[in-house]
């Protein structure tokens, strides 16, 4: 089929297809330029960790059991289920070892794929020496406070929230509720 065979609407469509694929093209090879020449990453992460030999150990097993087809963690893995980066900040190394045990009574809510008859199910099945490597590992991914991943919220003042707290919180709240940031910021 010829260019001059094809009705004016069909010519303007494809033009604009072009043109966005073209958009998208060059964009893309922006981005991977500018990318190139950043000193530091372009997303940092926000996960830190050292790990114990027995990290170690549950890390491989994590992804030798297959966990990274459904978690992600260290970068690694799928987001089909809920991501465990910075799980560690929010969840003790019991809670982790009682879930991977039994996962919807610690959960206490059906789960999508660890229930009794379901694909995860194979996890609680595991020898206990290695269900207690996978959650040392889980409970040595740590996120930087402030992250999306932790669970206190970044150490410094903010004057967007002081605002907001200000403007929505009834005068009663400092008195029922205490301030996390306040907690962060305290010595431990």
């Amino acid at each position: 089929m010829k260019l001059s065979q094809l009705k004016l609407g069909e010519k303007i469509l494809f033009g604009v297809t072009g043109l966005i694929i073209v958009f998208a093209v060059l964009s893309f090879i922006m981005l991977e330029v500018y990318r190139s020449h950043l000193d530091r990453p372009m997303y940092p992460a926000t996960t830190q960790f050292d790990f114990s030999p027995e990290g170690q150990k549950g890390s491989r097993l994590f992804r030798t059991h297959g966990c990274t087809d459904c978690h992600r963690a260290l970068r690694n893995g799928t987001n089909q289920g809920v991501s465990l980066d910075g799980i560690g900040s929010k969840r003790s190394l019991d809670y982790l070892l009682q879930f991977l045990k039994k996962p919807e009574t610690i959960y206490e809510t059906k789960t999508m794929d660890h229930g009794p008859t379901k694909g995860a199910a194979y996890v609680a099945k595991l020898p206990g020496e290695e269900l207690h490597a996978i959650a040392v590992f889980l409970s040595e991914l740590k996120a930087i406070q402030g992250s999306a991943d932790a669970r206190l919220p970044m150490p410094e003042r903010s004057g967007f929230v002081d605002e907001m707290v200000k403007i929505w919180a009834p005068d009663t709240w400092k008195k029922e509720r205490r301030d996390l940031r306040e907690e962060a910021a305290s010595p431990k």
